[in-house]
């Protein structure tokens, strides 16, 4: 993974690889800026003295997790493209919905202990555009990675993925009927659905890594439709062996299969209805920014991703987005970028009734830190001896927990803690290379 690059102003520049960068650092030419991502400031640089080259940022937008990569652009051919960084931002929109319900339910059970209160919901307007809280978060989120990428590489332009282009109709305007469905494209759009929705294996026999076809649950010859409700995953043995029969006498040995495909079948559709909801407020707040954005539709990423024979991750979804002929230096690290928030006001923990049960401490620091802050302590001697780097998580006593990749650390004591980057409100990890073999199985 590329290492981001800022002049002496804290301008961007473009990003170089981890071996210049060490040795920039060891010279004494550059210091390091920023630990998430990893950025160094050149002390005898600026953007005048540079040459520039184009680069994207892409966003492939999602519920719970939102791929954003950022890729250098051929200047001779641009849609020949060079991954720089890969990043996946995951939101909280569950946690703060689940906190929204919490409070109603707490300010409910207080009204009814009180006196009478008139109701006032009814004399409360929502502005233009108004979203709910836990939507509005993954639309501020991404526009907020955005804008801060910006200010760490000299960015030109922004892909994100958004709407279903008609592209039968841009080729070819005469067409009609029939012929809109069998393009290039040509179902790619219901196949990734189902593939999330079934978790990307057979709902009969929960087979992995195996071609799978799409089958209707309520067979088309006894009158089945093509709704995506009556559509499931199914391998080549399992669709055979179906046939014409309807699901309850295939799976009549099998009850509890039954019963979980008949109610993934009409799960709700939670997660697309987010994305929908969140992805025109998303595409004007990019346009706000003043870089040229670009759209393109899942269809076509998911052909040029197969295509490419990149592997399936929220991150390289996004490096496919748009018109793409080729995409290398995709195999690196992935920065994944987890919502925690800023803390909270509430000095009260309460029980499920609503009731105290415990007070927190009123300041937020403790000898110098905080809750969140990316530390490094090295612990000379005793049981804990070595070396820890991770998010923090203070306590009153001096003595903190930190959080590794490795799991959870108790009890350092703060005076071997050494503060790497203040919290920001993420927390921070490094997943590893893709497999190239996931390739295949993501088809």
């Amino acid at each position: 993974m590329a290492v981001l690059v800022l002049d002496k102003r804290k301008k961007p520049l473009m990003p170089c690889s981890e071996k210049r960068a060490r040795l920039l650092l060891e010279r004494g030419r550059a210091v390091v800026h920023r630990m998430r991502p990893f950025t160094i400031r050149l002390k005898d640089r600026t953007v005048e003295e540079s040459e520039l080259q184009p680069i994207e940022i892409k966003i492939d937008p999602g519920s719970k997790t939102t791929g954003v990569t950022v890729v250098r652009k051929d200047e001779t051919d641009p849609e020949r493209q060079q991954v720089v960084m890969l990043m996946e931002i995951e939101h909280r929109g569950q946690q703060i919905s689940e906190k929204l319900t919490q409070r109603r339910a707490f300010r409910r059970r207080r009204r009814s202990q009180l006196h009478y209160r008139a109701p006032r919901f009814d004399n409360r307007t929502r502005p233009q555009g108004w979203l709910p809280p836990s939507l509005h978060h993954r639309v501020e989120t991404t526009t907020a990675w955005v804008e801060r990428l910006c200010r760490l590489v000299p960015v030109t332009g922004i892909s994100m993925e958004l709407v279903r282009f008609d592209t039968q109709a841009v080729e070819n305007p005469e067409i009609s009927g029939v012929a809109y469905q069998q393009g290039t494209l040509q179902g790619y759009e219901v196949r990734e659905y189902l593939l999330e929705k079934w978790q990307r294996c057979c709902a009969y026999c929960g087979a992995t890594q195996v071609p799978l076809e799409i089958d209707h649950i309520h067979p088309k010859s006894r009158g089945g439709s093509d709704r995506v409700s009556n559509l499931t995953l199914a391998c080549r043995e399992c669709n055979q062996a179906k046939g014409h029969q309807p699901v309850e006498a295939f799976l009549a040995d099998d009850p509890k299969r039954l019963q979980r495909i008949q109610a993934q079948a009409k799960a709700p559709l939670k997660d697309a209805a987010a994305v929908n909801s969140t992805r025109w407020a998303l595409f004007r707040q990019l346009q706000a920014t003043g870089l040229p954005v670009v759209t393109s539709s899942g269809g076509r990423t998911k052909y040029n991703r197969q295509r490419l024979g990149i592997p399936k991750t929220h991150a390289l979804d996004a490096a496919c987005v748009g018109p793409v002929t080729a995409v290398t230096d995709w195999n690196v690290p992935t920065l994944t970028v987890r919502a925690t928030g800023r803390g909270s006001y509430q000095r009260t923990r309460l029980n499920r009734f609503g009731f105290p049960r415990g007070y927190l401490m009123q300041t937020k620091q403790v000898e110098g830190f905080q809750t969140g802050d990316l530390v490094q302590a090295d612990v000379p001697t005793g049981k804990k001896a070595g070396t820890y780097q991770g998010r923090v998580a203070v306590r009153a006593t001096g003595s903190f927990n930190i959080q590794t990749r490795q799991g959870v650390v108790q009890g350092i004591s703060h005076r071997y803690c050494r503060l790497l980057q203040r919290a920001d409100g993420y927390g921070y990890t490094l997943q590893p290379k893709p497999r190239e073999e996931d390739a295949s199985r993501a088809a």
